[in-house]
């Protein structure tokens, strides 16, 4: 195993590994023992950033990564999100003042340190007024809580948005972006990681195998007897079309016929895109993390990386003007 080249997270001055263990499974599918087993893998592979949630395992996947690198806590960056229900109460979801100031508090108890190194706010609030988000967030890094912020599945638009706002205010800025991002689900590639390079903001991006989807189990006429495709409602709403199925063959068959472990493969291609700090990876145990730690080994040319993507559709620019990819149009400057 190749040991990683760090890389700073944005602007920020913090050096992480080029991938992230992603701690979703860790209290559900993967029981103490094996996230153990997981983390020390990781940590032996050079990886020092760490990413949960607090709605995990409905948070003990927080107190289980807590322990696990409480030894090793100065080494390593750890992550967590809030937004989504934490409770039956009506206000224990959201990014209002009220929770994010509870749900932090309880992140910490139950990682058992006493700061966030990044917060992400796990969904863009509809309801709250951006406001009030922006002031508490800022309000927890000036208390010590929190050291960087984030956000996850928001729009550009709405990035830039609270950005244009906390730079206004003098409010501590968003740093570090979470976007889906795979073979099949392209979409930050015509806002959001432009806006990462141009803002140079860190990009933890997560599913780089979509949900199962790019592992080698899954064609148009092909699914496993388990995974969270056959067994998630989420995730078969989200990987529906058939055309996810029709590019997982594709590059199914273009993995075998290179030679390629396709789980390595793509996560080496989410990882080279240059917008992209690190893909986060997760696992049910240590054979399905292998897979994954293989992406450190894999020369991704430009040559090999166009081709993988040829295998799926290019989304279209945001202005939806696709002739400006070609000669086709009035110029460029």
């Amino acid at each position: 195993m190749l040991l990683p080249s760090y890389r700073f997270l944005g602007d920020t001055g913090v050096k992480v590994s080029p991938l992230c263990l992603g701690t979703m499974s860790f209290g559900g599918a993967a029981d103490r023992d094996t996230a153990a087993a997981m983390v020390r893998r990781c940590r032996k592979a050079g990886i020092n950033v760490f990413d949960c949630a607090n709605v995990y395992e409905d948070g003990r996947s927080e107190e289980i990564l807590g322990d696990l690198v409480a030894d090793c806590r100065d080494e390593v960056v750890l992550t967590t999100k809030a937004y989504f229900p934490t409770g039956d109460d009506p206000n224990a979801r959201g990014a209002s003042r009220y929770h994010l100031v509870r749900a932090v508090e309880n992140s910490l108890r139950r990682l058992g340190t006493d700061r966030i190194d990044v917060l992400f706010i796990h969904r863009f609030d509809d309801e709250t007024a951006l406001e009030e988000t922006l002031r508490v967030l800022d309000d927890l890094v000036r208390q010590g809580k929190v050291l960087y912020l984030g956000a996850s599945n928001f729009a550009a638009w709405q990035v830039m948005k609270a950005l244009g706002r906390q730079r206004a205010e003098g409010w501590t800025p968003f740093h570090v972006l979470q976007p889906m991002y795979n073979l099949t689900k392209r979409q930050a590639e015509v806002e959001l990681l432009p806006m990462a390079q141009n803002e140079d903001l860190g990009v933890l991006s997560y599913s780089p195998l979509g949900g199962g989807l790019l592992t080698g189990k899954y064609g148009v006429d092909r699914r496993p007897a388990e995974g969270r495709l056959v067994e998630n409602p989420m995730y078969q709403t989200r990987y529906g079309e058939d055309l996810h199925y029709e590019v997982a063959e594709r590059f199914t068959a273009f993995a075998a016929e290179h030679g390629y472990d396709p789980v390595s493969l793509a996560v080496a291609w989410v990882a080279h895109h240059p917008a992209v700090t690190a893909p986060i990876i997760g696992a049910r145990n240590l054979e399905q993390l292998e897979g994954s730690l293989g992406a450190l080994e894999i020369d991704m040319t430009p040559d090999l990386r166009e081709a993988i993507s040829d295998l799926s559709p290019t989304p279209p620019p945001a202005t939806d003007r696709t002739e400006e990819r070609t000669e086709h149009t009035y110029g460029n400057r």
